[in-house]
């Protein structure tokens, strides 16, 4: 069996980023068969339609990329009770111009992590909407609402703590299940 190509796109650009340590973590949970690829998306222009004729460069490199995935897993930080701006332009950037879509029809997965209580719920509704509207048929349950602690991750940016370990290893299952159910 050919290996499961996951797009990864992280909303957070900060060089620590909890988000980026969540996705390395959860994807070290996943069957050998699963890769997974870090979309770059800080160096992308501002969406404009006006260059729908002629995608610039790193716009097409990111649809591109996105096509030649079999999965999707979106990892988001909450600002200020929404999805990050830079993680909105990507999106809008790879599903359009209107009718060329690279998210369409994908299996994807929405996790995050913050510093605040209800970790990215608010973020992940909107980013779900989001979702919804482009054909992305994204997993349910388990919800991934992380609050990020000290001793969360340790020095080699795994889990920390046993029970949050226990809870990811069960969301990985069910994203890998939800996945190969769209495995062509």
């Amino acid at each position: 069996m050919s290996k499961i190509r996951v797009a990864v796109l992280v909303g957070s650009l900060r060089k620590d980023s909890f988000n980026r340590h969540l996705a390395r973590a959860v994807e070290r949970l996943a069957p050998s068969d699963f890769s997974f690829e870090h979309l770059r998306i800080d160096n992308l222009p501002l969406y404009d339609q006006d260059f729908d004729g002629q995608y610039p460069a790193e716009c097409q490199r990111l649809k591109d990329e996105v096509s030649s995935a079999d999965a999707l897993l979106f990892v988001t930080p909450e600002y200020n009770r929404s999805i990050p701006g830079v993680l909105k332009n990507a999106i809008d950037i790879a599903s359009r111009p209107w009718g060329t879509n690279s998210f369409a029809g994908k299996p994807g997965a929405v996790i995050g992590i913050s510093v605040g209580a209800t970790g990215t719920a608010l973020a992940q509704q909107h980013l779900r909407n989001v979702l919804a509207y482009l054909d992305v048929p994204t997993l349910g349950q388990p919800e991934v609402f992380i609050q990020n602690k000290e001793g969360l991750f340790d020095a080699d940016g795994k889990i920390g703590n046993e029970g949050t370990q226990k809870f990811l290893q069960g969301f990985v299952d069910r994203y890998v299940e939800w996945v190969r159910r769209f495995a062509k």
